[in-house]
């Protein structure tokens, strides 16, 4: 029996803004076009992604079909604009001045590797504190098992040693009675 060719299913190019980038994806619906993008919520369904149909943004995804294509959506100078206008209070605020006032760049983030190098060797120090405290403990706890098994080797010479002495005290008593008459 000759098996019948699969019918393909005809592809669609999507779109969806992602940061300063467009994500483009050719999928056969808009489902598949969530799953690609991985996204947990219908986007389609808020006005966040579209279907293109301008050949020359879909030539590249349909070369790619179910990839996600990332395209530069306006120049640098378009995003930094686009920042100033979403936040002119802001902009006001960081320059400190009128709106006529020469833009300056923004100070870059301190870098924080001096004060992760410092932890790191706190850290290593109070392990290397606590392992010589515990080595110390250790040897305290030996040195006071030595000392109560010498006290106990003590005790037990002690004991006989005095007893020894209390039989010579005794013969000797008993010898004096005895010389003495």
């Amino acid at each position: 029996m000759a098996k019948t060719p699969e019918r393909k299913q005809k592809l669609k190019v999507f779109r969806t803004p992602i940061g300063f980038h467009d994500a483009y994806v050719a999928a056969p619906s808009r489902k598949a076009a969530l799953e690609a993008w991985g996204a947990d919520s219908n986007i389609f369904a808020q006005g966040i992604a579209e279907q293109v149909t301008e050949p020359a943004l879909m030539e590249e995804p349909l070369a790619n079909p179910g990839k996600v294509i990332k395209r530069v959506r306006g120049s640098t100078d378009e995003h930094f604009a686009a920042l100033e206008r979403a936040a002119p209070t802001a902009k006001a605020k960081r320059k400190g001045s009128e709106s006529g006032a020469p833009k300056t760049k923004p100070k870059p983030r301190p870098s924080r590797d001096a004060l992760d190098e410092a932890e790191e060797a706190l850290e290593k120090e109070e392990k290397k504190q606590r392992k010589k405290i515990n080595e110390l403990d250790e040897r305290i706890r030996e040195l006071e098992g030595k000392r109560r098994e010498m006290q106990r080797k003590h005790e037990a010479e002690r004991d006989a040693l005095a007893g020894k002495r209390d039989r010579a005290k005794a013969d000797y008593d008993k010898a004096m009675r005895d010389w003495r008459g």
